[in-house]
């Protein structure tokens, strides 16, 4: 499919102003496809020639100011409009379009537990042609209005207050200028929760069958809905720019949800089926705060071309964190953000993908390479650079610079540009030579401490890998003399980096404290080290720092050191030994164990071969060992009566135990029980989790584990029950299963073909550490045959196969040359060729750490 380039977007934007769409669709034709009809009112400014977007299974008329097109004249999803006049014009599409099964376009889902089906859009990039016919750019803004024919059990949702007319169908207000990727519709037989705030109608809706789970979380999620929207009233002068507020949870979402003006969308795993911490909780709190945040930053102003995605992504979020820490009671959820979101803005930053938070226009030239910056820097590398903005400037100057934004852009689009421009016309500052350092720059700075004594005096030399200034607040910790396993803050004082790189010296009174943390609060976006005093203290009495984001701080600093090959993972493992039980913020515990766990016991361990999973003396046996060890003192932290509040605890360290099981033996226990000795009770999400481990282990014949999963999916008849089947099946130890498995992923039938979130579980089931030798047959197939997986099946799918279906556990020389040469020879699409070079990338990275350490 031809992908919009740059220049065919700036020359259409010169020629046409678009005014207004009507759409009317028609969901009552099957499962398979949709009728779509499109009248679309523009001007032309002068005399030329243009095109239209569509991508129908069939196109049956068009007709342009009363005269027909040439239906045959569709270039792929092109439709030529030649010899146009200056003046008003009125082109019609009558189409039939197809469902997508992967999450793109109008997806279409028929729910296993009751059989009723439910579709939604998600037109982000330009997927808008999969729908209706559009001038497909984001600054060809127009009004939209739809009508839309559903079967007679449905409601519709779309960006603005719907209603249902004598003959059926559904009519939508007509909604305010916006984007064409932010037109939304969905239509099921929703179960609804509604209210009213501000003059507004909220809702949040869910299909059926999560009637009863949406119902026991809906005040919870409507009290943060409107306490975010009430403090984004407080701190934005323009108001809210729609006429209502809807949040839907739809299956088989690709992403965490979607800013869709009016209507947001959400992955329905935000409505929990089965018990979750309050992490979890903070976590559906802060997309939920995230997605608001884009009502202004990305639709009442939107990026003019795709360069700039920060414009929407970043602010979102840090807006969102922040937000959510002044408004609701999940006060820390900037420690959240530290431990589960930063490192993957570092890890993308210094891959060979890198780019710029604001690339060069130069560098985003077409639709396809915009698409591939949706990545760790434009959301957590650029929420960072936003944190560091406000501290460098001050948070009355920014929002000042924000709303002075709003009020010049608004229902339109603005670039960088305009947006520095504002900031500027607020501060002092020179906000524009902090752009060029800080936006337009890749990688990631190092400061590294060193710290010398003098009688009665310390100093503090920061040496500076890297060419951006930084304020950071610097902190010095001592024993606390009542509690000696415990730090206490001696001070803390904020210090300027500037940007040359040169070190830089300050002087203190008093002796040389035990501990220095740099960048203590996580004030901006950098790598720190210790010096050797401060990492010998940190070691011991990491858990006795005071502040959660401090802790937060150091432990990102230990990933660093071993991804750099700095730290051995095996002291990264003593250290969580040492100090997770007696962590107090749950964050921090999920995100090191899950590090522990993914990274160091599957990746960064040496394995013989042939791979023994039941010998004791391998490295990663005894990680995983040492990481069972660990979840059993968890769980003893939680034991006996007044821990009610350490559920979440006791849940993280239930899953951990399980993810890390060397036998059966106890988890087999708990599945029979249906418990875990003292709690909790196993739910769906429990009882998937111990067979797949149970499945991988090959802990029974495989006839009899095959004969479980088929028993657990007749326990849980949901979406959810299916993709946990699917990931048991594929992860059993059993040359057949992995094949069906195989045939499954790569099949080249589309009827049968897996949908987004059943490719995605046989995918992860399908690769395990415990089964090197079974399956490193499959390296060099997953090479040859995922380059036309991805050419078929389209970018979603391409970037679940690469992160998803790569081999990663086979860290070996073979699995780096197959994938080389992939790259080389395989003509990957744009999407698989990005996360594929991620991909080999970390894996040279894992191979340095393995090498390094496998003496």
């Amino acid at each position: 499919m031809p992908v919009l380039q740059r220049p065919e977007a700036e020359a259409r934007a010169q020629l046409l102003h678009v005014d207004h769409y009507e759409i009317a669709l028609d969901l009552t034709h099957g499962d398979e496809e949709f009728a779509s009809r499109t009248t679309v009112h523009f001007t032309a400014r002068t005399a030329g020639d243009t095109f239209v977007e569509i991508r129908p299974a069939a196109l049956h008329t068009a007709t342009l100011d009363g005269h027909p097109l040439d239906p045959a004249a569709l270039d792929d999803n092109r439709l030529p409009l030649t010899g146009l006049t200056p003046g008003p014009h009125e082109l019609r599409l009558d189409a039939t379009m197809r469902y997508s099964r992967t999450g793109e376009g109008m997806h279409r889902f028929t729910d296993p537990a009751d059989g009723e089906s439910y579709v939604y859009t998600q037109l982000f990039m330009d997927d808008v042609q999969r729908v209706f016919g559009a001038f497909d750019q984001p600054d060809l803004k127009a009004t939209f209005a739809l009508t839309v024919t559903a079967p007679p059990t449905w409601t519709v949702l779309a960006n603005g207050r719907t209603e249902q007319l004598p003959d059926g169908t559904w009519r939508t207000a007509t909604t305010p200028r916006i984007s064409t990727y932010l037109v939304a519709v969905a239509g099921g037989p929703w179960h609804s929760v509604r209210t009213e705030h501000a003059g507004l109608p909220f809702g949040i809706h869910c299909r059926a069958s999560l009637a009863p789970h949406l119902d026991t979380d809906a005040e919870e999620i409507l009290d943060l809905t409107r306490r975010c929207y009430d403090r984004y009233h407080q701190i934005f002068q323009e108001p809210y720019p729609f006429d209502s507020y809807d949040q839907a949870f739809v299956p088989e979402f690709n992403a965490g949800a979607m800013e869709n003006p009016g209507l947001v969308t959400f992955r329905d795993e935000f409505v929990f089926r089965s018990a979750v911490t309050d992490t979890e909780r903070q976590t559906r709190g802060m997309v939920i705060a995230h997605e608001m945040a884009h009502m202004w930053f990305g639709d009442l102003v939107t990026l003019q071309w795709w360069d700039d995605i920060w414009l929407n992504e970043s602010f979102a979020e840090y807006m969102g964190y922040q937000v959510l820490s002044e408004a609701t009671r999940f006060t820390d959820t900037w420690t959240d953000f530290a431990i589960a979101r930063k490192g993957w803005g570092y890890d993308a930053d210094q891959r060979p993908s890198t780019h710029p938070v604001a690339p060069a226009p130069q560098d985003v030239p077409d639709t396809a390479s915009a698409l591939l910056n949706f990545d760790g820097i434009s959301y957590a590398k650029g929420a960072s650079a936003l944190r560091q903005l406000v501290a460098w400037m001050g948070e009355k100057d920014f929002l000042a610079g924000i709303n002075d934004h709003f009020a010049r852009h608004r229902f339109g689009n603005a670039t960088l540009a305009d947006f520095i421009d504002s900031l500027a016309r607020s501060t002092d500052r020179d906000v524009h030579a902090w752009a060029e350092r800080w936006l337009r720059t890749t990688g990631v700075d190092t400061l590294t401490p060193a710290v010398a004594e003098e009688p009665g005096t310390w100093h503090l030399d920061i040496a500076h890998t890297g060419d951006r200034p930084h304020r950071i607040a610097v902190g010095a910790y001592d024993p606390d003399p009542d509690q000696p396993d415990r730090l206490a803050l001696r001070d803390r004082f904020d210090v300027d980096i500037p940007a040359d790189g040169h070190p830089t010296r300050h002087t203190f009174p008093k002796a040389a404290p035990a501990l220095v943390v740099l960048n203590d609060g996580d004030l901006t976006y950098a790598k720190v080290r210790f010096d050797a005093a401060s990492w010998e203290t940190a070691a011991r009495a990491l858990s006795g720092l005071p502040d959660p984001l401090t802790r937060a701080v150091v432990w990102n600093a230990a990933r660093d050191l071993v991804r750099d090959g700095e730290l051995p993972p095996t002291a990264y493992l003593d250290a969580a030994r040492t100090h997770l039980p007696h962590e107090t913020d749950l964050a921090i515990i999920q995100g090191v164990l899950a590090f522990a766990r993914t990274q160091i016991a599957d990746r960064y361990l040496p394995s013989p071969t042939p791979y023994a999973p039941g010998d004791l003396s391998t490295a990663r046996h005894t990680a995983l060992t040492t990481l069972t060890a660990l979840s059993r003192d968890l769980l003893r932290r939680t034991e006996g009566p007044g821990h009610g509040p350490e559920a979440g605890l006791r849940l993280t360290a239930v899953r951990a135990l399980i993810d890390s099981a060397t036998g059966p033996e106890s988890i087999q226990e708990w599945l029979h029980d249906g418990s875990v000795p003292g709690g909790p009770d196993l739910d769906h999400e429990l009882r998937w989790r111990i067979l797949g481990r149970l499945a991988t282990l090959g802990a029974a014949p495989i006839d009899e584990l095959d004969a479980a999963i088929a028993a657990e999916l007749a326990r849980d008849q949901s979406a959810t029950g299916q993709e946990g089947a699917a990931r048991c099946r594929a992860a059993l130890p059993d040359p057949a299963a992995k094949q069906a498995a195989w045939e499954a992923l790569f099949t080249t039938d589309e009827d049968s073909a897996l949908s987004n979130y059943l490719f995605t579980a046989t995918a992860a089931g399908f690769w395990a550490p415990e089964q090197q030798d079974l399956l490193r047959p499959y390296v060099a197939r997953y090479f040859a045959e995922v380059p036309a997986l991805a050419a078929r099946r389209g970018p979603a799918l391409a970037k679940a196969a690469g992160r998803y279906a790569f081999p990663a556990v086979l860290v070996e020389d073979a699995t780096l040359r197959h994938g080389e040469r992939c790259l080389a020879e395989g003509d990957p699409t744009p999407a698989l060729r990005r996360t594929l070079d991620d991909q080999l990338d970390d894996l040279r990275r894992a191979l340095k750490v393995l090498t390094a350490n496998a003496s």
